[in-house]
């Protein structure tokens, strides 16, 4: 081997090491990058934290919106540090070793078109609405016209957790199956006979959140539990498996009464009690 070609394999190998200490070294909280993977429904919330314990640390920080089981799938198979997930964990998936820690409660609203001149439904009636059952608004006070019923596809949080709530479980007799919160919204916007469910903090005023057994989805409803349409948000980790540095101190900040206005300023509320 020539002496300039020993030189320039020896410059290439030290920018390299340069490189690496770069990355593994940047931000002032002890460097590294902190990867979220998993529910759509959670963007606004996770992403206002990140960007927060971004500009205040410098500490990298992604989020990869796929939906809560790929979010948890990504945790299991060591491709993300903490899994976003808009409903509880299976019994399956605590028993495979994942842990589960509930960031906040969002209530899921049930949307229609703002032309439609229906304002309230009872839970018995939105199921009765996804079952088949009642198949036309003018059966429930609103203007002839079929039901079209849109939801999410199979895996999402946010179905999860409506179908739970309205014990719909395999019974939903869908006309779409779409992939995210926004595209749930965009189409119900753009059909005065649609109706679908959507995270309350993504609802836009293209749409209509009506109110379920009289009471509105808000803040308030959802703390005190009375706004029954509701589900957790939960932060997914592996039980035995430590978090990097990075990981770690970005999950106990967003879990800490520091994070609590970031988390109702995205339109949810804290899991934590207040002062702790």
């Amino acid at each position: 081997m020539n002496k300039t070609m020993k030189k320039m394999m020896v410059a290439a190998v030290s920018m390299a090491m340069l490189a690496g200490c770069s990355n593994s070294n940047s931000g002032t909280n002890g460097g590294g990058t902190v990867t979220t993977d998993g529910s759509t429904s959670m963007e606004k919330v996770i992403g206002a934290l990140g960007e927060a314990y971004q500009q205040e640390t410098g500490v990298g920080f992604t989020y990869n919106p796929t939906g809560s089981g790929s979010g948890i799938k990504a945790v299991q198979e060591g491709r993300c540090d903490i899994g976003l997930s808009s409903r509880a964990l299976k019994d399956e998936e605590k028993e495979s070793g994942l842990t589960e820690t509930v960031l906040a409660y969002d209530g899921i609203a049930i949307i229609v078109n703002p032309n439609n001149t229906v304002e309230d439904l009872s839970l018995e009636m939105i199921t009765k609405i996804y079952t088949g059952e009642v198949k036309n608004w003018s059966e429930l006070g609103g203007k002839d016209g079929e039901i079209v019923l849109i939801g999410r596809e199979a895996g999402s949080g946010t179905r999860d957790g409506f179908e739970a709530i309205t014990d719909t479980e395999e019974k939903c007799q869908y006309r779409q199956e779409l992939t995210s919160t926004g595209d749930v919204i965009t189409t119900v916007s753009q059909n005065e006979n649609a109706i679908g469910y959507a995270s309350v903090s993504a609802v836009k005023d293209t749409v209509k959140a009506v109110t379920v057994d009289g009471v509105s989805p808000t803040e308030d409803t959802i703390k005190d539990g009375s706004y029954v349409v509701q589900r957790p948000f939960v932060l997914v980790t592996k039980a035995d498996k430590e978090l990097s540095d990075a990981a770690s101190k970005f999950f106990d900040y967003i879990t800490s009464a520091d994070a609590c206005d970031i988390i109702t300023a995205a339109g949810v509320v804290p899991a934590y009690k207040e002062g702790k």
